[in-house]
């Protein structure tokens, strides 16, 4: 017969497993809330010219999304 209880010792062991959000968190909605903005500011733009002008406001608008988002990491809501 074979020994397991230094099998049955080894599968015990318990393991850390980083948790993973999958985007739920404040920082990411609040990030994605505000690129979804931008992108239809975009689109509008795209559909009732082009007007650059209204373009480049939502491509600034996305900016601005990957800036707050990245603050409010820092500031601890968001997943690490």
């Amino acid at each position: 017969m074979t020994d397991t209880s230094k099998v049955a010792e080894e599968n015990s062991a318990p393991t850390r497993v980083k948790h993973v959000h999958h985007g739920r968190t404040p920082a990411a909605w609040i990030g994605v809330t505000i690129a979804m903005i931008g992108f239809v500011v975009g689109g509008i733009a795209m559909v009732i010219g082009p007007n650059w002008p209204l373009f480049w406001i939502g491509v600034a608008i996305l900016v601005v999304a990957m800036i707050v988002t990245q603050i409010l990491r820092k500031l601890g809501f968001g997943a690490d």
